[in-house]
């Protein structure tokens, strides 16, 4: 698809759907599903390959392989067939490969059928002394700059990996169509991070980024790519209280899926029973007996009974924790108190509510939680800066 009628198809996705959504695929077969599923676009990615075989996607930065020519079969040979252009291709490019010259390879890339580019491996990916012996061989983020503002000449859809202000600002100098802050490896499931930034981290990161978005180049479209991002729950999060227009999932979409439907089918035909429910109180109570992360199996809770009352102190019990442990580790992991996020998971539904003129301020706070309106007003007008009356007649009178 030529670089024109792919960001006319995303930003119609923009307009109609809200957001976009881009699947980094390691396999003809993840390819197909997402494609199906209805991601927007996919990425090619080395790391991609890598999950498929057990590995972490930090492998794509050891040498055990060439990444553009694997990325290049990968995409023609594996990808291209089975999705048949119905949906953009990125290229993974490694922007400091030596072997190639890079005016020639951007446009075999296109020649071949892909969409756009992305700069990974990325070097802002790595610090310390190997990230300074690594840029005074010359390899260094400004080559990645430089293929981006290449790619863009030739009319490739150019998306920009950064990890702050200074290298977003720099990317969308170069022209970037889509700036997607890197928030790291993805948590989560076997081979997921052990060590990433919490939420709450992600959500100032990001809107410290999207400002320079914003006021440098409005139209660039503002995603992020996993790291502490995996859920749905994760997602309306951050949507809520940023100006993110998109997510882009590798772990979470073929390696976290995998594991845990092999191991879930596998479990069930081993001991002759179906799945675990999918019911909230259910997960927590499983979630203590070491199967996944009790502060998802929170959040899910507060998503399906956010309406009701909720206290800590009674799912600490289902859990079989203490509310003292529980809370730390909530806070640790999200990066907020369990009270702040519950109260900003309430509020950005209220918000939601009192845009429709056709409910009542009284009714939008029953229908969050609070029999109390005073109470609610109160909590609604420190969080927001408006009263819910003000609010409603402010979305009412455009």
């Amino acid at each position: 698809m030529e670089k024109e009628q792919v960001i006319r198809q995303l930003r119609a996705q923009l307009h109609v759907n809200g957001h976009i959504i881009g699947a980094s695929v390691g396999s003809g077969m993840t390819a197909k599903l997402a494609t199906l599923g209805g991601a927007d676009f996919l990425m090619v990615l080395s790391a991609g390959k890598y999950r498929i075989m057990g590995r972490s996607s930090f492998a794509s930065y050891f040498c055990y392989g060439n990444n553009n020519e694997q990325v290049m079969e990968m995409g023609t040979r594996e990808i291209f067939p089975v999705v048949r252009n119905r949906i953009p291709l990125l290229f993974g490019i490694m922007a400091t490969d030596p072997t190639i010259q890079m005016y020639d390879y951007l446009n075999q890339i296109k020649t071949n059928g892909f969409s756009g580019i992305v700069n990974f491996p990325t070097v802002s990916l790595i610090d310390g002394n190997f990230r300074i012996a690594l840029e005074q061989e010359g390899n260094t983020y400004n080559r990645e700059i430089a293929t981006i503002r290449l790619a863009n000449h030739i009319g490739l859809l150019t998306m920009a990996f950064v990890t702050n202000r200074e290298e977003a600002e720099k990317m969308l100098n170069a022209g970037a169509d889509v700036i997607c802050i890197h928030l790291g490896l993805t948590k989560g499931g076997l081979l997921g991070a052990k060590k990433f930034i919490s939420l709450g981290e992600a959500k100032n990161l990001m809107n410290d980024i999207f400002a320079v978005c914003k006021q440098k180049n409005p139209d660039a479209i503002r995603m992020i790519y996993a790291g502490p991002a995996t859920t749905l729950s994760d997602m309306h999060y951050l949507y809520k209280n940023t100006d993110c227009q998109g997510y882009i999932g590798g772990s979470t979409f073929d390696r976290i899926p995998i594991e845990t439907s092999v191991l879930e089918t596998v479990k069930a035909f081993k001991h002759h029973s179906e799945p675990s429910s999918d019911n909230p109180v259910h997960q927590l109570i499983d979630r203590n007996r070491g199967k996944g992360n009790v502060v998802d199996s929170i959040r899910q809770y507060i998503e399906a009974h956010y309406m009701e009352p909720i206290q800590l102190g009674d799912i600490a019990l289902i859990a079989h924790m203490s509310p003292t442990y529980l809370s730390s580790r909530f806070k640790k992991e999200i990066g907020v108190s369990f009270t702040n996020y519950l109260l900003d998971y309430r509020m950005g539904k209220a918000k939601e509510l009192l845009k429709n003129r056709l409910i009542s301020c009284k009714e939008s706070a029953c229908k969050v939680g609070y029999g109390d309106y005073i109470q609610f007003s109160k909590m609604f007008k420190k969080h927001v800066g408006l009263s819910p009356k003000d609010y409603q007649a402010m979305y009412n009178n455009h």
